[in-house]
Order: structure tokens, then C-alpha cells, then sequence
């Protein structure tokens, strides 16, 4: 008896703890608004040293003292590409800026604000060479993107039938394939890339000739309309006040990148 008694304690105990130990959790995150963002994207989201930096994270920034949150009340998660739908289904954000595109698709499962930047596809090439242009001139040319991107797909099918491509796990691998000569160009939305040659000390630049639109959006919880009202409000006072276009300058430093005035800056109506 006594050692069914004190296995009943133990296991009493041992509860007690799992409960109290939920319980912290939930309260540290109390009071506060959690941001996805991304982690290894230098120009838009990149974590440095402990820190965050990047264009999305400076409008995410901007959004959440607009919503009333200090910097110390939010809490940062990384929001890898696959796992966003996921994130805000289950309730483990409240909002996402992480390059994320508005698509019909994508609307199935989440709402979006926004957008607060249109980006497009361009090509990431070597500062001294001068042979390309644009997709056109990719025919017989290797060409890197990320695993799983229809990027480069796109050039294929509709620019340069004959370019050969090559994939890489991130952004950072087609960076350091393009440094060593191993291809010729990176393609991905203009904004990720201009991230990448600010962050290669004038090694390598962007075309700067977009030939698509990318909306970028913020990710929030299905059919939460008073709250895509409140970010897109905030999203036109960072454009009114100025702090959009210097969040653009200061995250593309260095690499001659301008948005596409015809598109930039948006109109952010989405999801009211």
C-alpha cells in the first residue's frame, strides 16, 4: 500500500510540474503579439547576433507599435515557408511577414493584410558581368533557386528553354554557388535578392528588370477582418510618414535597388 501510495504522489507530482510548466509558458507569451518572420533572408528577415533585421521585420515593427506593443512585448518566431498556413491555423502567431505572397490558394486556409510590397521575379548575377540582361539571355546559362521554388520553372517555360538549372537548399547556397562560378545568375523575387548583394559587398548585383508581381502580405488567422482594418491603417501611416521608403533604402544599402515604382507603394485593402 505504501508504495502504491507513494507512486500515486509521484505521478501526482510529476502532473503538477507538466501543468505549472504549461502554464509559464503561456503566461510569458501574455500581454504580447507573436511575429513569424524569417530567419536566414538578409534584406527582409535575418537573425543577427540575437537580433532581428530586415524590411519585413522594420513593418513588423512598425505594425505592432501601431497596434499598441512596445519592442520588448513581441515575440519573434520563425516562420519557414512550408509551415506558415500551419502556424496561424493552430493559433502559434498572430501574424506572419515573411515574404509571403498573396494567392487565391493560400486564402483557402488564411487571410491576409496588406500587402505592404510588391516584389518581382528578377535575376541575381555577377557585378562584372554584363551578358545578361534578363531571362531572355539565359539560353545555355545555369541558373540557381531554392528547392521547391517555381522560380526558375517560370524562367524555363516562358524566357530561356534552354538555361540549365541547378537547386540549392536556400538562398545563402545560390549566393555562394554564383560567388565561385559554379552558375550564372539566382532568381527569386527582386527584394530577397538585392538582400543577397547587399550582404556581398559589391560582389554581386540584381538585373533590375522584374518580369512578375509578388504581393507580399501579412499572414493572418481566416476571416479576422477588424484586425486586417487595423495592420492595413498602420501599413498606409509607415508609407504616409516615410518610414516604408526608408525601411527600403536601409535594407537594400549599397546595391543600386529601387522598387517597381509602377506597383510600389501598394495600396494595402486586403482582406477588410
Amino acid at each position: 500500500m505504501r508504495r502504491m501510495w507513494r507512486r500515486a504522489v509521484a505521478v501526482i507530482c510529476a502532473l503538477a510540474c507538466v501543468f505549472a510548466v504549461s502554464a509559464c509558458g503561456s503566461s510569458d507569451e501574455e500581454g504580447k503579439i507573436r511575429i513569424g518572420i524569417k530567419f536566414d533572408q538578409p534584406g527582409l528577415g535575418f537573425k543577427k547576433s540575437g537580433t532581428y533585421v530586415g524590411f519585413d521585420v522594420d513593418v513588423a515593427r512598425y505594425v505592432a507599435q501601431e497596434l499598441g506593443y512596445s519592442e520588448d512585448q513581441i515575440i519573434w518566431k520563425e516562420a519557414p515557408s512550408k509551415q506558415r498556413e500551419a502556424m496561424l491555423q493552430n493559433g502559434d502567431v498572430d501574424m506572419i511577414l515573411a515574404s509571403y505572397s498573396i494567392t487565391d490558394t493560400r486564402k483557402n486556409a488564411v487571410s491576409f493584410a496588406g500587402p505592404y510590397f510588391v516584389a518581382g521575379q528578377d535575376l541575381l548575377v555577377r557585378r562584372d558581368d554584363d551578358s545578361i540582361k534578363g531571362p531572355e539571355d539565359l539560353n545555355g546559362k545555369r541558373l540557381c533557386s531554392v528547392t521547391g521554388s517555381t522560380s526558375a520553372t517560370t524562367v524555363k517555360e516562358k524566357f530561356a528553354n534552354e538555361v540549365q538549372l541547378m537547386e540549392q537548399p536556400g538562398y545563402a547556397e545560390c549566393a555562394t554557388a554564383l560567388f565561385s562560378g559554379i552558375v550564372d545568375a539566382v532568381t527569386t523575387d527582386d527584394i530577397i535578392l538585392a538582400g543577397l548583394a547587399s550582404a556581398s559587398r559589391g560582389k554581386l548585383k540584381v538585373v533590375g528588370k522584374p518580369f512578375t508581381q509578388e504581393y507580399y502580405g501579412v499572414g493572418i488567422k481566416k476571416g479576422n477582418t477588424e484586425f486586417a482594418r487595423k495592420i492595413n491603417a498602420a501599413i498606409a501611416k509607415m508609407i504616409k510618414d516615410g518610414s516604408w521608403e526608408r525601411a527600403v533604402k536601409d535594407n537594400t544599402k549599397g546595391t543600386g535597388y529601387t522598387p517597381n515604382a509602377e506597383y510600389n507603394p501598394p495600396k494595402p485593402t486586403e482582406g477588410e
